[in-house]
């Protein structure tokens, strides 16, 4: 017996070849673009971090130097272990308070979606617009008590975390939105039929279900407070600064990336090179928190 041709089947096979050959020109324009705004400008700098230079075609090779200097350099040291604290800081209290109005939000009260919209509003603000609004904002409080967030390393610290704080949440809430929606409600009424209380619902079955937006939220937090520069840049450029016993200056609100950009800036241009070091290792160091935050909290969802 002769078998009959599935005929749309056939048609979906030609249908497929076209697409298939044509695949590659669609691909090119996004890899060259790629290419040519990312991977050429990193290999340049990764280069010009071993050079001495003024401008990117006059360059002397001097190797480890920029490292060496940029190593050594206090200031530098100084805004790394401030950024980890900040960093750190706003990983709690973002994802913290995030996902409490995700979950508040979820819970079917009215005016949900007004709410989410209200929450979602400031991320879509500008770093330096928001840098300069809080600064005034605090500025005008604590103008009263003789001081404003420019001449105290404290208030620029706490000032820079509510900032950070009231521009991520909304973001932040909607990825736990999302993952609270995506939670089996089979396994709420199993834990509820079980007699679990909120509380013991919320620990063990809500939470290890919502770990993927978790692992998401954690990854974009740190990245996020590790990268800080615009909101940084208006909201205390770094100030106040003190002086060192070798008479060089460090500015106690300076995170790395206004550091590495007012390195850059100096008067001195011999100093570029430098900058340009400290971006490498700044890269360097932002990539393995991440790369080891992502897989410490992969693991969580595999054990769900």
């Amino acid at each position: 017996m002769k078998r009959k041709h599935d005929g749309s089947a056939v048609n979906s096979r030609l249908l497929r070849r076209p697409i298939q050959r044509c695949f590659p020109i669609f691909l090119l324009p996004m890899t060259a673009a790629f290419c040519i705004g990312f991977v050429y400008p990193f290999l340049k700098g990764l280069f010009l971090s071993f050079c001495k230079f003024k401008t990117t075609s006059k360059w002397t090779w001097i190797g480890l130097d920029n490292y060496v200097r940029a190593i050594h350099d206090s200031s530098f040291v100084y805004s790394f272990w401030y950024t980890v604290l900040f960093a750190l800081v706003t990983l709690f209290l973002i994802n913290i308070l995030a996902f409490a109005v995700a979950y508040v939000l979820t819970q079917g009260i009215k005016g949900s979606n007004l709410f989410r919209t209200v929450f979602f509003m400031p991320n879509l603000i500008g770093g330096i617009v928001l840098g300069y609004t809080w600064s005034m904002l605090f500025d005008g409080f604590l103008g009263r008590y003789g001081t404003s967030i420019i001449m105290s390393t404290k208030w620029g610290f706490w000032g820079l975390v509510i900032l950070m704080c009231w521009q991520q949440i909304g973001y932040m809430m909607i990825i736990y939105i999302a993952g609270l929606q995506a939670v089996p409600e089979d396994m709420l009424e199993a834990a509820k039929i079980d007699g679990a209380n909120k509380w013991q619902t919320l620990w063990k079955v809500t939470i290890p279900n919502v770990m993927p937006s978790i692992t998401i939220c954690t990854f974009l937090t740190l990245t996020n407070s590790f990268k800080l520069f615009d909101q940084n840049l208006a909201l205390t450029d770094g100030l106040p600064f003190i002086i060192q016993p070798d008479g060089s200056s460090v500015h106690t609100t300076e995170m790395l990336a206004l550091n590495i950009y007012k390195t850059f800036y100096s008067q001195n241009s011999s100093s570029r090179g430098t900058a340009q070091a400290k971006a490498v290792l700044f890269f360097i160091m932002v990539a393995c928190i991440g790369l080891i935050q992502l897989r410490a909290t992969r693991k969580k969802e595999v054990q769900q």
